[in-house]
Formats: structure tokens, sequence, C-alpha cells
């Protein structure tokens, strides 16, 4: 199917999904978080497919794109905590009468069809499903190739769910022409789509926003700095630091830039750099930094607006916050 017939099919099917009861919404949910419970080695094999094909992937990338069995149980569990939850259609945010005798609401509606773009994080699919058919509206996702697998077995099992609720499984779609082209011709069918949310890079954010003729939902990168003052508890500040970095290197709210104050430098940066690179850190340090170890490398001016997204880190000597 070329990017124009996609389109046009799923505004077809917004136009049921709209109108979708909150049992048939309700019973997709039940269904595809079974489906996904049940078929959990396969989806991992699939997965594997993907890990196998991007060997040469950082480390980061690689944890974004890998699918666990703890990781799949977080995904049934985000499923079903939507089933409870209020069905958003048709809810009334607000009524009044004006003073002609005429009475005025604010309802709640589908906004229809939903583009969602993402990279390797082949859980988005699922989670991009659920809100969107809980909420009545269609989604056409379009991940990234390196996540091809894993996300056709997860959008099989969606489909599959789809048709057991009596609704369209045209409802969730990935779009099939994968040339980079298709992305700008795709956000530029106003006439069909009504929303487009960019997932990832600061790159392909910027580059949706330019091309789309329709409204964006876009989130800032993190870039998130982590500040040492001369007061600090050294243990403490090291501490946090390799947590902020370490633990999930790949997310928007991992640091990326350490400043520590000059007076406590000579207490914080051996510690620092010796936890740093115990966990396979690499660091970009101005030439103070880099005179505490020659593992450091000298960061340019690029450096301190960089958002790694990776085990890598920059920290600099400072005289005041």
């Amino acid at each position: 199917q070329t990017v124009t017939e996609q389109a046009q099919i799923a505004k077809k099917a917004s136009h049921k999904l709209r109108k979708a009861t909150t049992d048939q919404k309700n019973t997709f949910l039940k269904v595809l978080s079974s489906l996904i419970e049940q078929n959990s080695d396969k989806i991992i094999s699939e997965n594997a497919k993907d890990l196998e094909e991007n060997d040469g992937i950082t480390s980061a990338m690689k944890k974004r794109l890998t699918l666990t069995q703890a990781g799949l149980t977080g995904i049934v569990g985000a499923i079903n905590s939507l089933i409870p939850m209020p069905d958003p259609v048709g809810d009334v945010v607000k009524e009044f009468t004006r003073k002609d005798g005429l009475q005025i609401s604010r309802v709640r509606a589908p906004i229809g069809v939903i583009v969602c773009i993402f990279e390797s994080r082949p859980n988005v699919i699922v989670d991009v499903a659920a809100l969107c058919i809980k909420s009545g509206n269609v989604a056409i996702v379009r991940g990234g190739k390196e996540a091809l697998h894993s996300n056709r077995v997860l959008l099989s099992f969606i489909e599959q769910a789809l048709t057991e609720a009596g609704l369209p499984k045209e409802g969730v779609q990935q779009l099939e022409d994968r040339r980079h082209e298709a992305i700008n011709e795709l956000i530029g069918l106003d006439q069909y789509i009504d929303l487009v949310i960019p997932r990832g890079r600061k790159e392909l954010i910027d580059s949706v926003t330019l091309h789309s003729k329709v409204p964006v939902i876009k989130h800032a990168r993190g870039l998130c700095h982590c500040y040492i003052d001369k007061d600090a508890n050294v243990e403490n500040a090291v501490r946090i630091v390799i947590n902020a970095k370490t633990s999930n290197p790949a997310t928007c709210n991992s640091i990326e830039t350490v400043l520590v104050h000059k007076d406590i430098a000579d207490s914080v940066m051996p510690q620092l750099l010796e936890a740093l690179f115990a966990k396979n850190v690499e660091v970009m340090g101005d030439e103070k930094v880099c005179s505490y170890s020659e593992k450091c490398k000298l960061a340019t001016e690029e450096d301190w607006d960089e958002e790694y997204l990776d085990l890598k880190v920059s920290i600099k000597i400072v005289d005041s916050y």
C-alpha cells in the first residue's frame, strides 16, 4: 500500500473507532495483554533477531532495543492499568447554561488519526496502540529499522486483539513504506492525519516539526546537569552521579554534564573518575578534569551542549554555580 492509501484506510477506520464502546476497547486491552503474556518467548525470539542484525549499535541503544521477560511483564502491567480507567470519550469537562437558556457542554472526543514516529524502543508500539484505542483514536506508527522484527510481531498481536474485540484491525497500522521520504509524505496529508507525535533524537523531532502540515506534540531533549557544590558530601555526590548516569543512560533524564566546584574538585574528582571508569563511562573533560586522569578526553565546545544518551559524560570544574 502507498502512504496515501494507508492514510485513507486509517481515516475510514477512525470513523468506526470513535463509536467504539467502552467494553470493546477494554476487551482489546485484555486480549492484547494476554497475547503478549502467552507469546513472550516468540516476542523475545524476534527481538533477538533485531539485536543480532544490529550488533554494532552502542550499549545504550542496545538497552533501549532489548526486550526481556521482565520488560514484557511491565508492558502487560501497563496495558492492564488502562482497563479500569474511565473511558475519556464522552466525558463532560464543563457545562453551563447561558442567560437565554442555551445549554453549552464541553465534551471530550477522539482526535482522529494519530501518527507516532519513534526509534529503537519496541515497547512504544504497544504503548501507542493501547492509549490510542482506549481514547478512540487510530494510530499509524513508524518505528526505527533496528526494531523491525520486534515491531512486526507486536503489531500482529495488536491486530489480532482489535479483531477479537470487534474493532477494525486497521485501527493500528505500521507505515509500510520504509523510505525516509515516506515520513514527510505522511505528515503532509492533513486531509487524513490529525496529529503527529515524534519520539526520539532532536534531529528527528526538528525534521518532523519542519515538514508537518498537521499539529505536532513534541518534547525537548533532556540535557540534564548535576552540580557538585563546595559543601557537598563527596560520597553522596559520587553515588548520585553514578546512579544518574549509568542506571539508564539511554533516557532523556540521565545526566550528561557534571559541574564540580573548584574548592572540592581535589576531593571529588579522583573518586568520581574511578567510579565512572569502573562503569565503562567515557569522560569528556576540561583541561583541569583531564589532569586527574589520562583516561579523560579533552572536551570540545560542542560537548557542553550534547545529549549523549550513552555511557558518556562531560565534566567541568567551575568557580561557582
